[in-house]
């Protein structure tokens, strides 16, 4: 069976090259259909960085494995925090954008995906979720955006306050 790269091979290497412009850090991982692994940028976004930004996120990005499919790029990649890596009992609760299996739930509908876009999209979305991770933990927000913080300012102003204070237990309620 051919993997997806060989089927789509302008593909992989437009994706490599996106990839490594974006955070040369990132190393490939071979095997299955492949995918990317290491740590996103704290604050990749096209604005301004918020003060405390450092104090609240431990100033870590998102450790994170991407996973390709074979039916990329039809399907998107699936992408699984592993530093902070979340708690299986927050799987259940739609309000921190997971999915069951772990791994980020990134798009509100399956259309949001055409199989066009690149997968840094995915990975800014994920490097967004581990900022609105870091304000649900620290008790700033009670539920994470529905547009994520990628192109929306909304929740940056938390950021400051939310990182004078440490993150707090998950609790079952969470």
């Amino acid at each position: 069976m051919a993997v997806w790269w060989e089927s789509e091979p302008k593909r992989y290497e437009r994706e490599r090259r996106e990839v490594l412009d974006w955070c040369p850090s990132l190393t490939w991982i071979e095997g299955d259909a492949g995918g990317w692994r290491g740590d996103l940028p704290v604050w990749p976004f096209d604005r301004p960085r918020p003060e405390g930004l450092d104090v609240l996120t431990s100033d870590r990005g998102l450790l994170m494995e991407l996973r390709y499919y074979q039916s990329y790029p039809m399907v998107p990649p699936a992408i699984f925090p592993l530093d902070p890596e979340p708690d299986l009992l927050l799987r259940t609760q739609h309000r921190w954008h997971l999915s069951g299996d772990g791994s980020l739930c990134l798009l509100m509908t399956p259309e949001q995906w055409t199989g066009r876009e690149s997968v840094v999209d995915l990975l800014l979305k994920a490097a967004g979720w581990r900022i609105e991770y870091a304000l649900m933990r620290s008790g700033a927000l009670e539920a994470m955006s529905e547009n994520g913080i990628v192109g929306d300012p909304v929740h940056d102003h938390l950021i400051a306050d939310a990182g004078k204070v440490p993150e707090c237990p998950t609790s079952p309620s969470s």
